[in-house]
């Protein structure tokens, strides 16, 4: 059975954030980014080698910044970045898995919080909350129905890639996992 690409990734000491993940997205043709942060979650997107993040769009949602973050990953059909951040540095690795077939990991569709929408065509990104929670965030993603009381018609998902391992005595278990792409679809019962 194949197994996916996994690399450490060097990333330099002082390194400027939003250029090396623009340079990421370019060389491995990275679509997304959800990073979580101190002081709040981070959606973004890679459009024509730029970096446009939720704050531009929605000026409430955290910025992307090195001194608050402690997660990133940024991702596409083929592969995966990670970059952590490791007491006051960081690291980076790097998953692709374009030579697998299908049949060698599991697709699973997570849906994201949310069941009411407002898009903002113009800018890329579309503002999620749940029923009266109140909480909120915005993805990089149009591509969704929304009725006319605001409610989406589908959920928005988070489809992620996960590799399956067998122990010594043949015992499966998922031992990586990677995102993949953003969607909104049926879900069946």
């Amino acid at each position: 059975m194949n197994k996916p690409k996994c690399e450490i990734i060097e990333v330099p000491v002082n390194f400027h954030l939003e250029e090396w993940l623009k340079e990421q997205a370019s060389e491995y043709k990275l679509k997304f980014l959800l990073a979580h942060a101190e002081d709040g979650i981070i959606w973004g997107k890679f459009p024509d080698g730029n970096l446009i993040t939720a704050d531009s769009v929605f000026s409430q949602f955290a910025k992307l910044r090195p001194s608050t973050l402690q997660q990133c990953r940024i991702f596409g059909e083929s592969s995966e970045v990670m970059l952590w951040k490791n007491h006051d540095e960081f690291k980076a690795r790097l998953i692709e898995d374009e030579h697998m077939d299908k049949t060698e990991y599991i697709r699973e569709s997570q849906i994201l919080w949310g069941t009411h929408a407002d898009k903002q065509e113009i800018k890329g990104f579309t503002l999620l909350w749940d029923g009266k929670q109140g909480l909120k965030h915005a993805v990089p993603f149009t591509d969704i129905e929304i009725e006319k009381d605001g409610k989406l018609k589908n959920p928005v998902c988070l489809q992620v890639n996960h590799y399956i391992d067998y122990d010594d005595a043949g015992v499966a278990r998922i031992y990586l996992s990677r995102l993949v792409n953003l969607t909104a679809k049926e879900i069946k019962s």
